[in-house]
């Protein structure tokens, strides 16, 4: 599913329409921003659990930006606004930035295919963080130079998941490290499934 990356409001609400049309249960997954929005997208019946890859995982009144200024993360520097207020990741510095452990070629595609969110939704506040009533799963890249990997650790620590794994990735885990994310992801949903 692809959110529009136009407010937290409107993404959150992208993913509630899509969670109403699957009967059933169903486990949300983020990464990055899409922590942020699965945190505030979780008040559906249907909605199991929540897997973190990567990902802002804010409070209630707390925003991924303030996260990040925080604690900035390596290539905070990297990060530019165009003129209508889209947030990029620098191409030139794509690699270094987002997917150090990925080929050139891997990271630049990724790099002109990047989808921009507007700026202004990294400084919107959860309201009410679906990882206090729903359980979670969590996985931390230890090479993230997109968020700081203290603050994956940090947020981990007050959300209290039922598993969390390391991996020494950067930001790209998913597709550095498929294998590892998809087992985690594989573990939440056999465990929300068990009789």
């Amino acid at each position: 599913m692809e959110d529009p990356l136009t407010s937290l409001a409107d993404d959150a609400e992208r993913t509630r329409k899509m969670v109403r049309q699957i009967d059933g249960p169903v486990l949300l997954v983020g990464h990055s921003y899409g922590g942020a929005v699965i945190t505030e997208a979780e008040d559906l019946p249907n909605v199991a659990g929540l897997v973190y890859v990567a990902a802002f995982a804010p409070d209630a009144g707390e925003s991924p930006g303030q996260i990040s200024q925080e604690l900035p993360p390596a290539a905070f520097e990297n990060i530019a606004p165009d003129s209508d207020g889209y947030l990029w990741i620098k191409q030139d510095a794509f690699h270094e930035s987002f997917a150090q452990d990925l080929s050139a070629q891997e990271a630049l595609v990724m790099a002109v295919t990047q989808k921009a969110p507007l700026g202004s939704t990294f400084g919107a506040d959860v309201t009410a963080p679906a990882w206090k009533t729903k359980p979670t799963w969590y996985q931390v890249s230890t090479a993230d130079r997109m968020i700081h990997p203290d603050n994956e650790r940090r947020m981990v620590a007050r959300m209290k998941p039922r598993k969390v794994i390391e991996l020494d990735a950067s930001h790209a885990s998913l597709a550095s490290q498929p294998a590892a994310v998809t087992d985690l992801i594989e573990e939440a949903a056999l465990a929300l499934t068990a009789p």
